[in-house]
Formats: structure tokens, sequence, C-alpha cells
């Protein structure tokens, strides 16, 4: 199926700043179902193999978008590179949630788009900001996790977390890029504020739709029981495990390949049969 891709559509959410978006419209006729990628941690809407698997999905009859956070580090003149770490410093959860939010209203209004089929998919941390957003608003109609984390609690203890206090500022490495990667205190303090908003257990309890949960058995940055956490608080979700799949199921940044990795596609393919099954049910 053939489709047409929008790149780096210039959103502006008054809520944080300007970001970049991306959609892959399949060619069709009739409403199509929105699906909504959600990058996590360090990572941003053109990393790796990302704009493959969207293509897979507009290929299969999905207006697929994904997006970056206005506080990941990127800007619009350079979506692929963390050419901003003060912007990357003072981001948080509630900045990522405004920008979900704002991301699902612009493009539930393109007349293209069945209102009453809107997925998000959430990649790690990415997962837990997408599974609250599902909780709430009432648009979204599933949810798709891919090596979610099951908790956003996720800062610096002991110690570490003294001199964050102390100091207003911890660094992480990026040993991709060899950047120092800044966290001011805000972020904890946005948290700190929050924390029963943010709490991706009861989200995941409030959540009416259907979901499916992924998670690579040989994931690096997430165990698999966080998986089989979230499995544990959703009322209607499925839960697929995949042997010797890593954090990213196979991709990297960059990927140079003209296909998917074997892992990410078997994924792709596993999301858009679960996707379809839902459609038909309806």
């Amino acid at each position: 199926m053939k489709f047409t891709l929008q790149k780096n559509i210039i959103l502006n959410n008054p809520e944080t700043q300007s970001f970049l978006a991306d959609a892959f419209i399949a060619e069709k006729e009739g409403k199509l179902p929105l699906v909504i990628f959600v990058h996590g941690y360090k990572g941003y809407k053109d990393w790796g193999a990302w704009n493959l698997m969207a293509e897979k999905f507009a290929k299969n009859g999905f207006y697929f978008v994904k997006f970056n956070f206005s506080h990941n580090g990127t800007t619009i003149e350079n979506p692929t590179e963390f050419a901003d770490l003060e912007s990357f410093g003072q981001n948080n959860y509630s900045k990522e949630l405004s920008d979900l939010e704002f991301v699902i209203n612009y493009f539930s209004n393109d007349n293209r788009v069945d209102v009453e089929n809107i997925t998000l998919i959430g990649h790690s941390r990415g997962g837990g900001v997408s599974i609250i957003k599902a909780s709430e608003n009432t648009k979204v109609k599933s949810l798709i996790t891919l090596a979610s984390v099951d908790s956003l609690d996720r800062f610096p203890s002991g110690e570490k977390l003294e001199e964050w206090k102390k100091n207003g500022v911890y660094y992480n490495y990026n040993s991709r890029t060899k950047q120092q990667m800044p966290h001011y205190i805000q972020f904890l303090e946005d948290y700190l504020a929050n924390k029963d908003r943010f709490s991706v257990e009861n989200a995941f309890k409030n959540f009416n739709g259907n979901s499916l949960i992924i998670q690579g058995l040989e994931d690096e940055a997430v165990p698999f029981f966080a998986a089989e956490n979230i499995h544990s608080w959703a009322k209607n979700s499925e839960l697929i495990l995949v042997e010797k799949a890593n954090h990213t199921f196979g991709a990297k940044e960059p990927w140079l390949d003209y296909k998917l990795p074997v892992l990410m596609n078997a994924v792709a393919k596993n999301c858009i049969l679960f996707l379809n099954l839902g459609l038909k049910k309806k």
C-alpha cells in the first residue's frame, strides 16, 4: 500500500516549546486508525529504525505519527542531534505529558483520522508516559508498550541523590554521542509534586482499553519483570516476551540497512496484528 509522508511538521505547544513530528499516512479510502509513537529517554523520532517501522505501519493502512518531545535535547534545526543540552536538562514528565496531549489533539483533528481508533505506542520511558496519558485522555482506545518501564521513579539514590540536591544538577553520560547530559533538580521536584499522577501502576489500572505489552528477554535496560508488572496491572492485556531481543529489538543508531532488524520487524507484525484484530471486533 502506498503512503504519504509529511516530514518535520512544526508543532507549537504553548505550554512547552515548538517541536517536530512526522506523519506517515496510508493512501486508502475511509478513515484511518491513528497510531502515535512515543520515544524514550535519550531518544528521538528519527533514532535507529523508527522510520522503517513507521513505513511498515503506513503500508498496512495506518496513519502513523512520531515526534520529538519538546525538551528531548533536539532542536527544530537539528532534529537528530542533542544540540540543546540546556533544554534537555529542563525536561520533566509534566512537559512530556503536555506534548503528548498536544500531539493527540492535533492529529486527531485531521479529517482522515478515525477518532474512535487511536493508539499510543511507547518505547522504554515513553511506555510509562504513554500509559499515564492513555489513562487521562479518553480518545486513546488502545495501548502498546515496547520495553516499557514500570515506574517513572528512575532517579539517583543515596549519595548521588544528595549530591544532586546540593549541586542542583547531575549528569548522565551518553556513550554514543560522548555528551554529558544534564538533569536539573526541577525534574525531581516535578516528579515529587505530581507523584500520584505519575504512578504507572495506578494509571494502567485505570485504563479501560486493550493493551499489548512487548518485552525483550535480553533487555539490558529494563528487566522482563517490568513487563510482567504492567501486564498484571492492565485490565485487558496481552504479553509477548521476545527471545534474544535487547532493549531496542536489534536496532541501533545509526541504522543504515534498508529493512527493519529481524526482531523489530517481528515486533511490528505483532503490533499490526493486535491492532487489526481490535478493528475487526468493532
